[in-house]
């Protein structure tokens, strides 16, 4: 398994304004699919290049969902695409073309400082309300993304709580650098400690719904188990992308193989 996605020559990205009618951002941050460098707590069980499938299809799940979501929903969102370690990847030229996305480059030396300098970045655009989400969802129901900007007209912050105590999205309405310091990221205390440094800086907040991402084999295990149920739905009923789906199937078989 490894991913290569083909296209011709990525042509040079042109600078990304606000769309006129579109006062929101949807920023999604994301790595390129590089071995080594992406779900590096699955491996093992997983190879490197297992790993690397799977992310890559969940960025592309959270591509076309939040494209989607934007469409069928009537959202009034620019999307952009946050790149790491930059926008000039191939990976990410092609989702620019395929995907009708904007790139922007993460720029920072902790995941704190690059959400930061991000919201600052699409506020001096102009945009009003910004929300990020990451790329560990991908069965995230759409209409998520409408009750965060709805839940942004009378509160300063959401949160999308994870299962494993971080946050799966984050929007505000106004930038906030100093929600963003001294967070232990990557442990269970990221989303408690937002919430507190939230309340010492006087911001109103509300939450989404609990959901899982996918950081560890359990995690893992969780999401086959519900990709082998939304399977069982009528198509148009399914949340998972027939890629992802056949991805988790054949990463479950070795799985067991290995076992």
């Amino acid at each position: 398994m490894g991913y290569n996605p083909k296209t011709s020559s990525p042509r040079p990205s042109p600078q990304p304004s606000r769309h006129q009618g579109a006062n929101s951002a949807l920023i999604i941050f994301a790595k390129a699919p590089i071995p080594g460098q992406v779900k590096t707590r699955l491996c093992p069980p997983l190879t490197a290049d297992e790993a690397t499938t799977l992310h890559g299809s969940f960025v592309l799940d959270t591509l076309e969902r939040t494209r989607t979501a934007v469409a069928k929903l009537k959202l009034p969102f620019d999307r952009f695409l946050a790149c790491s370690p930059s926008s000039t990847a191939v990976f990410f030229k092609i989702m620019e073309e395929r995907q009708s996305v904007n790139l922007i480059d993460q720029e920072g030396d902790d995941l704190g400082r690059r959400m930061s300098r991000t919201f600052d970045t699409l506020f001096a655009r102009g945009y009003r309300r910004v929300l990020i989400v990451g790329t560990d969802v991908p069965s995230l129901p759409l209409d998520s993304y409408k009750q965060a900007l709805a839940l942004l007209e009378n509160h300063d912050l959401v949160l999308g709580p994870a299962r494993d105590g971080g946050y799966y999205l984050i929007g505000l309405n106004k930038p906030m650098p100093a929600l963003f310091e001294n967070i232990p990221w990557s442990t269970d205390r990221v989303l408690a400690l937002t919430r507190e440094k939230a309340g010492t800086l006087g911001l109103s907040e509300a939450l989404l719904p609990e959901w899982r991402d996918i950081d560890t084999l359990d995690d893992l295990q969780a999401l086959i188990d519900a990709s082998a149920m939304d399977a069982k739905k009528p198509k148009h009923e399914q949340s998972f992308s027939g890629r992802t789906a056949g991805t988790l199937q054949l990463l479950a078989k070795r799985l067991r193989s290995r076992a």
